[in-house]
């Protein structure tokens, strides 16, 4: 199989945030995103090529058949023969996408964090809907739930601010803003970015 995928990192730690908090997977960020969002943290520029095989081989060493597609935004890269080949390798694959692009199939859980992207262009997207969507949340969603493609969880994750990108520490008031909101608003559950407080990648 002659596919690359430009990969900007792979590394084996605990899912940090949204339903599958804490679970062990292979992280693998492909390079390359389609947004410049300014509260981004993370570097997805840079990246080595990878044939489908060596990559195979690079995550084989990992005590796991878990993996999470991100990025940059990982639906630039991803098609069904990517999926189709690591399924046949057993493996379970999520996926981290901001929404804005139609994912492949046969993927087991897609986690759509939706960013200057219309509600409409989500439903358009996704029309079955997805497992989670995940909003970042600064005074309140840009979202209408209702409007939203159908999903198991509806989360609302407090944006970590600060001068330096990789600031650890919560904003307690935008925290605050954000469980007040959920309480008002029950179909809304809490997402904190965990992997930051217990300190992982």
């Amino acid at each position: 199989m002659s596919v690359n995928l430009t990969v900007n990192e792979i590394f084996y730690s605990l899912q940090g945030e949204g339903s599958r908090a804490g679970t062990p997977n292979i992280f693998i960020r492909l390079s390359n995103c389609n947004l410049n969002c300014w509260f981004c943290d993370t570097e997805f520029e840079s990246g080595e090529s990878y044939s489908l095989q060596q990559l195979l081989e690079e995550i084989s060493q990992f005590p796991c058949k878990n993996i999470i597609w991100t990025g940059g935004e990982p639906a630039l890269q991803l098609t069904d023969e990517i999926v189709a080949f690591f399924k046949e390798h057993g493996y379970y694959q999520a996926i981290e996408t901001n929404g804005t692009k139609p994912l492949p199939s046969k993927l087991d859980f897609i986690s759509c964090s939706p960013k200057q992207v219309t509600a409409a262009r989500l439903r358009e997207n996704f029309p079955d809907g997805v497992s989670e969507i995940k909003c970042l949340f600064q005074q309140a969603p840009d979202y209408d739930l209702h409007e939203l493609p159908k999903a198991e969880h509806y989360l609302l994750s407090p944006i970590f601010l600060g001068k330096e990108k990789e600031r650890m520490e919560l904003d307690r008031e935008i925290l605050q803003r954000c469980i007040d909101y959920i309480l008002k608003n029950p179909d809304w559950q809490l997402s904190i970015q965990q992997h930051k407080v217990w300190n992982i990648r």
